[in-house]
């Protein structure tokens, strides 16, 4: 699947922290129902086997919504189950090293924190950026929040998208108007909510506001 910024308007972001009545398959088709544009599938603790099973199962139900399956840093795992991408961070594979692998038809995502850090993966050949921790974060909590202001000059520094991420609920979404990204990476903001697909209907109402 070829990249397009629309994808970025409602980024899912999986944390497994809250299934129990849900599946995490379930939930991510509860997104996929309320309007996510891109899921991103992240598992720092899985088994290697019951990962590769997950992110098969979660790309096959992608695919019938049309929205890209993207893969966490693991480049090697993206390529391994035919996902659409990978995302890697500033601490994981670097940029050039993840496009090497994924080929150069698959969706590149890199995390950037400063504006060299998004020039660099801007020139590595990244198709957009995230950016955060912007209202800090609930699942990452050693993340430091980002100014308003640097998220603006980050989006400002380059010609690919940027979707902000951090903290991101529907409490705050409206507060990034003017920012000039082109999506929000939402992870509790989503997966925590009571009804995820009615969560998502409005959280995806509110991006399209901000992003025109």
């Amino acid at each position: 699947m070829r990249f397009a910024e629309d994808m970025l308007r409602l980024y899912a972001v999986t944390d497994r922290s809250w299934t129990g009545r849900q599946t995490l398959c379930e939930q991510v088709e509860q997104a996929l129902m309320g309007g996510a544009t891109c899921v991103q599938l992240r598992e720092k603790e899985m088994e290697r086997g019951a990962l590769v099973a997950e992110a098969k199962e979660i790309k096959a139900l992608c695919a019938r919504y049309g929205v890209p399956l993207i893969i966490n840093d693991d480049a090697a795992l993206a390529v391994e189950v035919d996902a659409d991408g990978v995302h890697v961070g500033q601490e994981d594979m670097a940029a050039q090293q993840a496009r090497r692998l994924i080929g150069p038809d698959r969706i590149l995502g890199v995390t950037a924190k400063t504006v060299e850090q998004a020039l660099r993966a801007q020139e590595a050949g990244a198709d957009y950026l995230g950016s955060g921790a912007i209202f800090g974060s609930a699942t990452k909590l050693n993340a430091r929040p980002m100014t308003r202001e640097l998220l603006e000059s980050i989006c400002a520094s380059v010609s690919i998208p940027v979707a902000a991420i951090g903290g991101i609920s529907r409490r705050n979404i409206a507060s990034l108007e003017g920012t000039g990204i082109r999506g929000a990476a939402i992870v509790s903001g989503i997966f925590a909510a009571e009804d995820i697909e009615a969560e998502c209907r409005f959280l995806r109402a509110e991006i399209e506001k901000i992003v025109g």
